[in-house]
């Protein structure tokens, strides 16, 4: 009896043995991938499409055999618009899940409160959405637009006769970082172009803020003293409610137009778009551009969406953070192959000068020095489609300048390449 109560507890170890040798093999046949978006809260309106474009590239990549022979495993969590609990789920993707990259966060506040997660981890973040600059991270890459590849070039527009000559600004934005920081920029930028600070007036609002009767009356009195501009830095479904606002009160583009850094087709959905005619968004890509890249991208995704009962799966539609989305995961499956690991100091200089053609119609490269990619600039005015017409372009790719020159001590940074841990 002994005899064979022993053997009976050999085969059931060496069992257990071989399937967590299994689980082992099978674990180890995937690259995890993580994705931390807000698909609850404010920034929901926002960032669930770029969840959505995420898994959509992932596919995308392993239907033609994935990284290094591997299937990418896409690992998905909800920091809910939660700043602090960006950080908390950052961590569990690199401790708990261990993935070997991460894609994700909006606004500003939520990168700077992973970032020191990242650094002391040194997990690998792709940042996919226009931001402020002043920061260059060995262990994020920026795939978004800097200052220079959008705020300013919106503002020389609404300077030129094209844009309407403006000669007061209205600047509102959310109460965080990304505007405060932007109009820092932008008012800097505004007193050298001979614009003086009674011309510029900065207004904030919180995350989900809603009641925009009285600063929309307000933009209308500031508009009294002169031809006027508004810069809009609002993030998150507060959009809603302003571009309403706007209607409501019949501020027309006409008379005030309005250029947003974070309002693009995504945020449009859902909003009777025929009284907004005419305002603007500056942005690096557009759905409406017209090249064979595009056409694919927009087709696929819209097959995706009908494919994975997303909601509202007739309407969706493409936007440059989506873009930049795309471009990120695809680049960073280049840098890998090219590494043949993804270990993240390899990957990491694998990721220098990487190309790639991108719906924007232009290859766009990350730059050998400062983790940012060179990217057109484009200025579109909302159609009743809640498309974007293209008005103004660069003729090509530019580079970014994590570092603003109109802030003071930024000339020595200029060029200052990113150096690892």
């Amino acid at each position: 009896m002994q005899r064979r109560s022993l053997i009976k507890a050999f085969t059931l170890s060496a069992s257990i043995a071989a399937m967590g040798l299994s689980w082992s093999i099978q674990a180890a046949e995937t690259i995890k991938v993580g994705i931390l978006h807000s698909l609850s809260g404010t920034m929901a309106i926002s960032e669930t499409s770029l969840k959505d474009m995420a898994l959509m590239t992932i596919d995308e990549i392993n239907a033609k055999g994935g990284v290094l022979g591997k299937q990418l495993e896409p690992v998905v969590v909800d920091p809910a618009s939660n700043w602090p609990l960006f950080a908390e789920r950052g961590r569990q993707l690199l401790t708990q899940d261990k993935v070997a990259v991460t894609f994700g966060c909006w606004t500003s506040v939520s990168r700077k409160s992973v970032l020191p997660v990242y650094e002391e981890l040194n997990g690998l973040l792709f940042y996919p959405v226009q931001y402020e600059g002043e920061e260059m991270s060995p262990n994020v890459f920026y795939t978004g637009a800097a200052p220079n590849q959008q705020a300013i070039p919106a503002v020389e527009y609404l300077l030129s006769e094209d844009g309407g000559a403006a000669k007061r600004f209205f600047l509102l934005g959310t109460d965080y970082v990304y505007p405060r920081t932007t109009n820092k920029i932008l008012r800097a930028f505004l007193n050298s172009k001979g614009i003086a600070d009674k011309d510029i007036e900065e207004v904030y609002t919180p995350f989900g803020h809603s009641d925009y009767q009285t600063i929309v009356a307000n933009i209308k009195k500031f508009s009294a003293g002169g031809k006027t501009a508004v810069v809009s830095t609002v993030n998150g479904d507060s959009n809603v409610p302003f571009y309403k606002e706007l209607a409501n009160q019949g501020l027309e583009a006409t008379e005030v137009p309005v250029v947003a850094f974070s309002v693009g087709e995504e945020e449009l959905r859902g909003i009777d778009t025929k009284p907004l005619v005419g305002h603007l968004a500056a942005w690096n890509y557009f759905q409406s551009v017209e090249n064979p890249v595009n056409e694919k991208f927009v087709a696929d995704w819209k097959a995706y969406a009908k494919a994975k009962k997303l909601p509202n799966a007739d309407t969706v539609v493409t936007n440059d953070p989506m873009e930049a989305t795309y471009v990120g995961i695809h680049m960073w499956a280049q840098a890998v192959e090219k590494a043949g690991t993804t270990d993240v100091d390899k990957v990491r200089e694998a990721m220098a000068g990487q190309e790639f053609a991108a719906p924007s119609g232009f290859t766009l490269k990350m730059d050998e020095k400062n983790h940012h990619l060179h990217k057109p600039v484009m200025i579109g005015e909302i159609q009743e489609d809640g498309q974007f017409s293209v008005v103004w372009e660069t003729e090509g790719p530019i580079r970014a300048q994590p570092w603003s020159p109109y802030i003071e001590g930024n000339d020595k940074k200029a060029d200052t390449p990113v150096k690892s841990n």
